[in-house]
């Protein structure tokens, strides 16, 4: 059983950082690419970053490009999403997820690509 449990959020003003954390049971994470989605009241769930298992490959959505990095240590299975320029609208529910496979899949964007979630966490940015 993999177990994905993500910690930094919190209420920040517009324009702060907040460096979110995703801790993963197991040897397993090393194994496979990690994703960082959110899910703002009222809309469904959307990717922001996928990273491959050895970091060689990260991808983002063009909405956090330039403002987002995750980022991982897998000494110490945890995957992180570091994030500055924080905007109103980048206030959402943030979930880490594992992938199905190592590398990165032309899906990698998609839910249907993770199969573990972790229970989320909160980021709220005030204006």
């Amino acid at each position: 059983q993999v177990q994905l449990l993500e910690s930094g959020g919190g209420l920040v003003q517009a324009g702060g950082s907040l460096r979110l954390s995703c801790a993963a049971s197991g040897r397993i994470f090393n194994s496979y690419a990690m994703g960082w989605f959110r899910q703002a009241p009222g809309k469904e769930r959307e990717f922001v970053a996928t990273i491959s298992w050895d970091s060689s490959i990260i991808y983002y959505s063009d909405s956090v490009k330039g403002r987002f990095t995750a980022s991982r240590d897998n000494a110490k299975s945890t995957l992180y999403l570091q994030m500055h320029i924080l905007k109103p609208e980048d206030t959402a529910v943030y979930y880490c997820a594992r992938a199905r496979t190592p590398y990165l899949v032309a899906t990698y964007n998609a839910e249907v690509s993770y199969d573990y979630w972790g229970q989320g966490t909160q980021v709220t940015v005030s204006s």
